[in-house]
């Protein structure tokens, strides 16, 4: 099989040299129709408390190969949480603080375009924000920044999702290289004419949480990649019936299987190249505040950021870090109690 390499021309592919990605995890986030993740080896199991609520459920972490992996079902396991109600910081929080890098995110999607057949997958490389009831960043309270989110997605992971998924995929299904993801608010899905509308925008799939945790990862400074998994044509076409969840929850089923045997296969790319990513240094020109104006409420809580942003902060200012207890990683997970909250359950 040909070793995928990070191309140097890629933006996404170059990192400082003081990076250090040796001990970094992949994280993955399971969407509808994937709560759990198979082919990991010596589960552990953890709760962790947040500085924004707990996630959406407990975190499995174990191996697949020797690159450690945290999966976390962003629902939950019995699918609880609406895209509105899934605590988006809490998840990104509680996966940054276990020391992930990369996060591959699994959803289902409707499409949005002829081509995009239900069934098909697709890695998308943009999104546009229909949402309005969402924290989106880690920011505010005195600190301010502007992480650049032109390309929102990681391009040497998605790169990753696309040849993995090219060798996995059956006759008759196709994987789709690029397109724009349309996140809309939800439950309830999209009208006929709110369809239509996106389909003239050139949006290729609909869907209801990529954008968010996209956005938290990169202001997390975690490389972010997605795999579609296309189950209806939303509610625009002719010839195909609207969306009904019966309709989502059988092709959902369809396509579980192949996206576990992707995300495995990814997983062990991953493990292989431990890429570099432009998101590993979002942080570096962004921040507007000067350290010593943060206010001194925000720099007293240490929970309260992500340990890049603590970084950040302590790299622009040149001093002690006030936020050590944050991070970046949990040291050990045999302890009952360690640095992040987590707790061993």
């Amino acid at each position: 099989m040909a070793t995928l390499e990070p191309t140097s021309s890629s933006p996404q592919a170059v990192a400082p040299a003081s990076l250090d990605l040796a001990g970094a995890r992949l994280g993955v986030l399971g969407g509808s129709g994937l709560y759990a993740m198979e082919g990991l080896e010596d589960v552990r199991e953890l709760t962790i408390e947040t500085p924004y609520g707990p996630p959406s459920d407990s975190l499995r972490i174990g191996r697949i190969g020797a690159l450690e992996v945290v999966f976390l079902a962003r629902h939950g396991r019995h699918h609880s949480f609406t895209p509105s109600e899934v605590p988006y910081r809490a998840n990104l929080w509680a996966l940054r603080s276990l020391g992930v890098r990369w996060i591959l995110s699994v959803s289902a999607v409707g499409s949005l375009q002829e081509s995009v057949r239900p069934l098909d997958m697709l890695v998308p490389d943009q999104f546009i924000d229909r949402t309005m009831q969402r924290p989106l960043t880690f920011f505010g309270e005195g600190l301010v920044a502007h992480v650049g989110n032109a390309d929102p997605y990681c391009s040497v992971l998605s790169r990753v999702l696309g040849d993995v998924g090219d060798s996995l995929m059956p006759e008759g299904r196709q994987l789709h290289r690029g397109g724009t993801y349309l996140c809309m608010e939800g439950p309830a899905f999209s009208t006929r004419a709110e369809s239509e509308l996106y389909r003239s925008w050139g949006c290729a799939v609909i869907g209801m949480t990529n954008h968010t945790e996209a956005r938290l990862a990169r202001e997390a400074e975690m490389a972010y990649a997605t795999l579609a998994m296309v189950t209806d044509y939303d509610g625009w076409h002719p010839m195909h019936d609207a969306v009904t969840i019966e309709l989502v929850i059988g092709n959902l089923r369809a396509n579980a299987e192949l996206a576990q045997q992707i995300v495995r296969l990814a997983a062990e790319r991953v493990q292989a190249l431990r890429p570099p990513s432009q998101a590993h240094q979002a942080l570096k020109d962004a921040l507007m505040t000067p350290a010593a104006q943060v206010p001194p409420a925000t720099r007293r809580r240490p929970s309260r950021q992500p340990a890049a942003i603590d970084a950040a902060i302590n790299a622009a200012g040149k001093e002690p870090a006030p936020f050590a207890a944050a991070g970046p990683r949990c040291p050990a997970l045999d302890p009952p109690q360690c640095n992040t909250g987590a707790r061993v359950s």
